[in-house]
């Protein structure tokens, strides 16, 4: 079975021809839709940036802020599969003893139980099977309550989220698994979930501590955007849907296709290497001040600066610009420093 998964896209076993397999209209009507949330217009645009360039979220708030709401929707403004994407899905799937159903296929969403082993999220075990960031390749891996999730499993994560594939070895080989996955995780800010700020929390320092040390700098280096919200008012959850799946769809779609041009079919901002991602920025002074600046104030790592960078790229696409602005800079600076302001 690993062996199989292991030759997905490769020269050996082509697969078949790119290009859209449905149309953005011909999305799943009984999908959850974006317009179920309510408020939350920062969360909203970040699930949009994030849908546009590929890019893995954090989103840290107390419960009833929408958090599982919104990530269960993200599949729903995503681009439809290509062909060759649908092949891939459809591959694994078969592999894999699930049956992926007679209609279209559409992107994965997995959510695994945060008791989940490590080898049940990235693969293993005996005899070896494909994890959950395998099962989840070309769609979404939600993880709700990230500090629930041990800290093994979630070190474990590094590889397939920087390189989009992970290495299971074994006494006499190693096998590659395709995973190119966006990661969207959810947490509370506290064991408690109310949070410090509130004045409500009764957690003790040293446990707030564990809690959030469950997500490491490294890992947390590799998440592009990361956003705090808080409950939504009554006043927002009565008020009228703002836009719907279908609309952000469509923009995400414009900027998906901007970049496919820029890097190739199948592609997009989040899988840019370091040449690329030069190339295709083309800032001005200003802009590059301005990402210095960010630099130095939020103390970035050389990975958390080329994040940045690849937001900025995106941002831009959703806007149609050839080139980054100052102003792309700082809404992809202000979606790294978990909060609006």
């Amino acid at each position: 079975m690993l062996e199989q998964l292991a030759l997905l896209g490769t020269e050996g076993e082509p697969l078949a021809p790119s290009g859209p397999i449905w149309s953005a209209d011909g999305a799943d009507p009984a999908a959850p839709d974006l317009a179920d949330l309510r408020g939350q217009p920062y969360l909203r645009y970040a699930l949009e940036v994030a849908a546009a360039g590929g890019h893995s979220v954090l989103i840290v708030g107390p419960p009833g802020a929408g958090k599982s709401l919104a990530a269960r929707r993200l599949p729903s403004i995503m681009p439809p599969l290509s062909r060759s994407e649908a092949m891939e899905v459809l591959r694994i799937a078969s592999v894999c003893g699930r049956s992926p159903g007679p209609d279209t296929p559409t992107r994965p969403f997995r959510a695994p139980h945060h008791t989940i082993s490590t080898a049940g999220l990235v693969g293993g075990g005996s005899p070896p099977r494909p994890g959950e960031v395998t099962l989840s390749h070309r769609g979404v891996l939600f993880l709700d309550e990230l500090g629930e999730f041990s800290r093994e499993a979630l070190e474990a994560l590094r590889q397939p989220l920087e390189e989009g594939r992970v290495t299971i070895v074994r006494a006499r080989h190693a096998i590659e698994l395709p995973c190119r996955f966006m990661l969207v995780a959810a947490s509370n800010p506290c064991p408690c979930g109310r949070g410090e700020e509130s004045g409500e929390c009764d957690c003790q320092p040293a446990s707030t501590r564990r809690y959030r040390a469950k997500l490491s700098g490294a890992l947390a280096d590799r998440i592009d955007i990361a956003i705090s919200v808080e409950r939504p008012s009554a006043e927002d959850m009565g008020a009228a849907p703002t836009s719907d799946s279908a609309s952000v769809r469509d923009r995400v779609i414009a900027a998906r296709q901007r970049q496919e041009r820029r890097l190739g079919a199948g592609r997009c901002n989040a899988d840019m290497n370091l040449a690329e991602l030069r190339s295709s920025c083309g800032m001005d002074e200003k802009a590059a001040a301005m990402l210095a600046n960010g630099h130095a104030r939020l103390r970035l790592s050389g990975r958390g600066h080329d994040r940045v960078l690849r937001l900025s790229r995106t941002i831009a696409d959703l806007e149609g610009c050839e080139r980054v602005s100052s102003d792309h800079v700082a809404r992809a600076l202000t979606l790294r420093r978990r909060g609006p302001d």
